[in-house]
């Protein structure tokens, strides 16, 4: 069954859909090797074994002798046999897929790589952000999304648009627009896309990929009052967006904060873009990245499980009440023997650890708090989790 939204949840099968997952943008890649596939299957397996039921990956590679895509329109079947594959082991194992289509920055190609192709075609692009105007470009990435959503499973048959393991698309990794900080060229573009997606499927969600950060009337918001041409609020109010998404790494974005100071941060970004999401958008929430770095100066494992902590209790705490958020999504998940992958962020759950015990354990709590939801009181919404994260937030100044 497809997940679809009503009201500000997600619902399957007709009841609330709450789930915790795992951030994995690999598995493309690695399926795409034969030899390689039995680390796919063991990561749904540690995942479902965890109580984590969503994943997120890649559902591009644009340019390289490796690419999904290795120029417009011109795909690599054996990676593509690869995301069959993923979707495959996904379906057995109960796991529900975002697929995200292109990439704002540079790794695996992304905006960058669609400007090259212009430029390689005549084009006359002044910086990378014209990925978001330029007509060629468009074309070229409407192409793609055309190409992902008809694409026929070799494996089960089914046409992507027509797959329920599938939960959402998301139109782009982290999108951002520093050339255009009044965020016009951001949300034309979110909005011409998003119709283009839905004209061609109307089964599945979309989401567009945002980290969160809010535009200029409220840039006090972000860390550092910074504009990336982005604007949770309006970005997430194109009709056909069907819930909204935020990322957080405190110590990426406000790294000369102490430890505290960067809890602080996390928990009233959480709370801002709830009450957002639940009182001016209307349309639920998923914590779609988060992370804590071993390669940090400083760091220890008891920052890094505060910080999974602070996300989960939050999503658990809001989801107990019937609010918006649905879900976090760590990143990463990877398996053992996957060592050239590692980036400092990931998790191996089937290596024990205090980190693996709370993410189970707090995404045991949200899969019994969705089997006890009739018990709740549905009329109690956000007050609760107002008081809750307010006494955690206390008197801490906005970052």
């Amino acid at each position: 069954m497809f997940v679809r939204v009503k009201g500000v949840h997600l619902t399957l099968n007709g009841a609330p859909f709450y789930a915790n997952g795992f951030n994995a943008y690999w598995l493309m890649e690695v399926a795409s090797n034969p030899d390689q596939r039995s680390k796919v299957t063991r990561a749904f397996h540690e995942a479902v074994s965890s109580s984590l039921t969503i994943g997120r990956t890649w559902a591009f590679s644009d340019g390289g002798s490796n690419a999904l895509q290795y120029s417009p329109g011109v795909y690599n079947e054996n990676m593509f046999q690869g995301l069959d594959f993923a979707l495959f082991e996904a379906r057995k194992f109960g796991i529900k897929l975002i697929l995200s289509l292109t990439n704002n920055f540079n790794d695996y190609g992304g905006k960058d790589q669609y400007v090259k192709w212009a430029k390689e075609r005549g084009q006359n692009i002044q910086n990378e952000d014209s990925f978001f105007t330029n007509p060629m470009v468009k074309s070229f990435y409407k192409n793609h999304i055309k190409t992902i959503l008809t694409r026929r499973n070799t494996i089960t048959g089914i046409v992507y648009k027509d797959d329920p393991t599938i939960l959402a698309w998301e139109l782009m990794n982290e999108p951002r627009c520093p050339s255009d900080t009044s965020g016009a060229t951001i949300q034309n573009w979110i909005s011409e896309m998003a119709c283009y997606l839905k004209s061609i499927d109307g089964n599945h969600l979309l989401e567009v990929g945002l980290e969160g950060f809010y535009g200029a009337s409220s840039s006090q918001k972000n860390p550092f009052n910074f504009n990336h041409g982005t604007d949770f609020i309006a970005n997430n109010q194109i009709p056909e967006v069907d819930f909204t998404t935020i990322h957080s790494y405190p110590d990426r974005w406000v790294p000369n904060l102490d430890n505290a100071a960067q809890l602080n941060f996390l928990r009233k970004w959480i709370y801002d873009h709830i009450v957002d999401a639940q009182e001016v958008l209307h349309k639920p929430l998923l914590f779609a990245e988060f992370g804590k770095s071993w390669k940090q100066p400083g760091y220890n494992v008891t920052q890094k499980d505060q910080l999974y902590d602070v996300v989960f209790s939050s999503v658990y705490k809001s989801a107990r009440e019937y609010g918006v958020a649905f879900g976090g999504l760590f990143w990463q998940q990877l398996v053992r023997g996957m060592d050239s992958y590692k980036d400092g962020y990931e998790v191996i759950l089937s290596e024990p650890s205090s980190t693996v015990r709370l993410i189970m354990h707090q995404s045991k709590k949200l899969s019994i708090a969705l089997t006890n939801r009739e018990s709740s009181k549905t009329n109690r919404l956000m007050q609760p989790f107002h008081n809750e994260i307010g006494k955690d937030l206390g008197s801490s100044s906005t970052i």
